[in-house]
């Protein structure tokens, strides 16, 4: 069937199924399309994928922290379902424990008068502050939430928003993070408290702007959950979504290249040969796709523009099986015990492997039996790292042994004589596995200079019907970002050929 004739139902490729490309895949097939999503890895999730082991433990490869319900929730009700029709969530409680020393634990509680209580604790005055604090991190939540994030950043008109222009001193999106959380609070165990979640975002919290308090409303009010049988019961619901939608899923299938006629992308080439299609949607890694999949003439952004972004960290990942209990770990533990700051400057400012390395214990068995054989624990141990670090075997067993003997003095337990499943997994893998952009693990920072429209375009200049989905383009970072993006990247591909075919048809 010839592209002008098929314009109001083409077929649609999607070359990536992390979340974005899941989510573009659901949108579009919902939309009436023929889509076909194109694979590299065995399994569908991208970073979210799970690793299975022969002797009972099943490991949440990637993402571990489920934030943000709402964003979700959003997903499956414009399809007509709930979350709960695919897994359970539960609620944690504490949310997670910060460590400060090996005598010196916070857990965090999922209720807010009790999390206003332990502040109070720390420091005067600081209950009252939080209430503040987060009246307004309520705010910019809200408003990014409605009116920020589903924006494609294609035009600073779509920021020609009432609510926007009254709110742009509240949203606070030319302040600094760190200055806003220490107008707050002087404690140094809330300020580090406050501060977690930027490490994340890939800059220093002095260079984040202070728009991101957000996510201390998204961990501290809206609470940290967990979805029964991990990350991949999110996967396998929101592929079962676009399925349903009519969607089709081809795995280790990765794409060699898409092929162009004048400006329009008009079918992509696998090890299986070419096939014909009349729009894509590119969710796997925005730098992969450009420098690998396209030509010199039709990419947006030089190798120059790419090796000049501010990139989220990489990380240094174990995941360990471990034949005992350990009653002193909860679901998430983060270790604080040396200075973030230090540490963030190794990331992002000296890149290097962290002198004193901060890091972060999820064990899910402790809420989900079904994760590790009966009495034994499963372990994702992860160390936020600079990009394009050095990642040697050398490095991955020295940092193994710095973070196992700290977590043994905190646990008062020989995690490493009970030890029965152990694999490592950095920079090199996540390039492997993910094409990764020099082996970064969250995508790209969330600076000031590189929000909304400063970020990479979800629409390539030189093909019209080419658009980009995922963590290196709008909004950013992140699970639930990452939802979103594979949503405004197809509403946006709809629109065009919406358009187009309005335009030929006339």
């Amino acid at each position: 069937m010839s592209y002008q004739n098929d314009l109001n139902n083409p077929n649609i490729a999607v070359i990536g199924a992390g979340f974005s490309g899941l989510s573009a895949a659901a949108y579009l097939a919902r939309a009436g399309h023929r889509v076909d999503v194109y694979e590299k890895n065995r399994e569908v999730g991208g970073r979210a994928r799970q690793l299975v082991t022969d002797n009972g433990y099943t490991f949440d490869m990637g993402p571990s922290w489920y934030w943000m319900p709402d964003v979700f929730e959003r997903f499956f009700n414009d399809f007509g379902y709930k979350a709960s029709d695919f897994y359970d969530l539960e609620l944690l409680d504490p949310g997670f424990t910060v460590v400060f020393g090996m005598d010196d634990a916070m857990d965090i509680p999922a209720d807010y008068e009790a999390l206003k209580a332990l502040f109070e604790s720390l420091e005067r005055g600081s209950g009252t502050r939080l209430d503040v604090f987060m009246k307004e991190a309520a705010y910019k939540y809200h408003v990014g939430m409605d009116k920020l994030v589903y924006k494609p950043g294609l035009s600073l008109s779509e920021f020609v928003d009432m609510d926007l222009i009254k709110g742009v001193f509240k949203l606070q999106v030319f302040n600094s993070f760190s200055k806003h959380v220490r107008k707050f609070f002087k404690n140094p165990k809330l300020v580090a408290l406050m501060e977690f979640p930027v490490l994340f975002l890939g800059a220093m919290p002095e260079d984040t702007p202070a728009l991101y308090s957000l996510m201390n409303f998204a961990g501290l009010k809206l609470g940290t959950w967990y979805p029964k049988g991990g990350f991949a019961s999110v996967i396998e619901a929101m592929k079962t979504v676009a399925e349903r939608s009519g969607a089709r899923f081809f795995t280790e299938a990765p794409v060699e290249r898409i092929e162009v006629n004048g400006r329009r992308a008009s079918g992509v080439v696998t090890a299986s040969g070419r096939k014909d299609y009349e729009a894509i949607v590119a969710a796997a890694d925005y730098h992969h796709v450009e420098d690998k999949l396209l030509g010199a003439g039709h990419r947006n952004y030089s190798e120059k523009y790419w090796d000049k972004r501010v990139l989220a960290p990489s990380c240094l990942i174990f995941y360990i099986g471990v034949k005992t209990r350990i009653d002193k770990l909860n679901h998430h533990t983060l270790f604080f015990d040396e200075d973030l700051k230090q540490h963030a400057y190794e990331i992002y400012k000296e890149p290097q492997w962290p002198s004193k390395p901060l890091f972060y214990v999820c064990c899910p068995s402790r809420t989900d039996d079904t994760v590790a054989p009966k009495g034994c624990e499963n372990l994702f141990v992860l160390m936020p790292l600079a990009t394009g670090a050095d990642d040697s075997e050398a490095n991955r067993e020295r940092y193994f042994e710095v973070i196992m003997e700290r977590l043994e003095r905190y646990t008062g337990l020989k995690i490493r004589d009970f030890i029965d499943f152990r694999q490592s997994y950095c920079v090199n893998d996540f390039i492997a596995d993910y094409n990764s952009y020099k082996g970064n693990a969250y995508g790209l920072a969330n600076t000031l200079m590189q929000t909304a429209n400063l970020k990479p375009s979800l629409k390539n200049r030189h093909i019209d019907n080419l658009f980009y989905a995922g963590q290196l383009t709008v909004p950013g970072p992140g699970v639930p970002p990452s939802i979103i993006s594979g949503n405004v990247a197809a509403h946006q591909l709809i629109k065009y050929i919406k358009h187009t075919y309005e335009s030929t048809v006339r």
